[in-house]
């Protein structure tokens, strides 16, 4: 199973077992190495965004967008910014490994003590967050390293058949 699909699959969690690539400090884990079927991905196969020099941007970078303001945006702010409520989400892209970012949004996270009380919810039900999952991570990672700006990108490249037939089949259409 490609981590595509495991990441699109409502049962990521048998994928989330997957060990996190070990990357050295010096790994680059933003700039699009290839493109398949409209994803664009880094040398480590993990996904990652494109934004063309008139600021088109790839279609999950678009549909993160979307996706994130639909349900991650209550708790942790427009764009990723954060809020009086949860953390601001624009770097964890980049500075979080991928398989780690996936099994936060899968499982939840606790973060209880005397001087925190900071809980995310388990997502790994939620097939509007579940089948979206590689789109919000890629829409976070260009948001966070300042390839895109706050707001909706105003241009986007064409959703991709393949992009569509993922999406319906995680969506059950």
């Amino acid at each position: 199973m490609s981590k595509f699909a495991c990441s699109l699959s409502i049962g990521l969690a048998l994928c989330v077992g997957l060990p996190a690539l070990a990357q050295d400090e010096e790994a680059d884990n933003v700039t699009a190495a290839y493109e398949e079927n409209g994803r664009y991905f880094t040398e480590d196969d993990i996904p990652t965004f494109n934004v063309a020099e008139d600021g088109t941007v790839d279609w999950l970078t678009f549909s993160g967008f979307r996706r994130y303001h639909a349900e991650c945006h209550v708790c942790h702010g427009p764009d990723g910014e954060g809020s009086s409520y949860a953390p601001a989400l624009k770097n964890s892209a980049v500075d979080m490994d991928y398989y780690d970012f996936v099994d936060v949004v899968v499982n939840g996270r606790q973060n209880v003590n005397a001087s925190s009380n900071q809980v995310m919810p388990s997502f790994g039900d939620n097939p509007n967050v579940m089948c979206y999952l590689d789109d919000i991570y890629v829409y976070l990672k260009a948001h966070g390293t300042g390839a895109i700006g706050r707001g909706r990108p105003a241009q986007k490249e064409a959703k991709s058949d393949t992009i569509q037939e993922d999406e319906n089949a995680c969506m059950g259409s």
